[in-house]
């Protein structure tokens, strides 16, 4: 079982008896055994890692080029091409363009075109 197989397992808070129950239903010996411990530590890193990925601070996320597009309903290579073109503002993670919500906020917000108003 790969770590993306065990991402897509899903976990549910239960009760310390319906745990032990359900160590009872898994318990073998020998070197099934090293598998399941084995399977349950991947899982238990997973979920883990999960959790982390969770509590992260949004506002300290750098996000790629391809998430960007995403979440402006644009394609990727527009994205490229304006951060490139210096139209929008970004950051550099090493080598990688990178924008963060700040920066997608601000592409958001210099977008808006108000309506003419009429002259009186």
């Amino acid at each position: 079982m790969t770590r993306n197989n065990l991402a897509s397992v899903q976990t549910y808070a239960t009760s310390p008896s319906d745990v032990q129950a359900a160590n009872e239903d898994l318990e073998v010996d020998g070197p099934q055994a090293a598998d399941a411990d084995s399977t349950l530590i991947e899982r238990l890193a997973t979920a883990v890692e999960a959790l982390v990925r969770q509590t992260q601070d949004p506002e300290l996320r750098c996000y790629p080029a391809a998430e960007v597009a995403e979440i402006l309903g644009k394609t990727e290579n527009w994205v490229v091409e304006a951060m490139q073109d210096r139209r929008v503002p970004f950051t550099y993670i090493g080598k990688s363009p990178r924008m963060t919500a700040a920066h997608i906020r601000w592409v958001l917000a210099n977008g808006e075109l108000m309506p003419y108003t009429a002259a009186a």
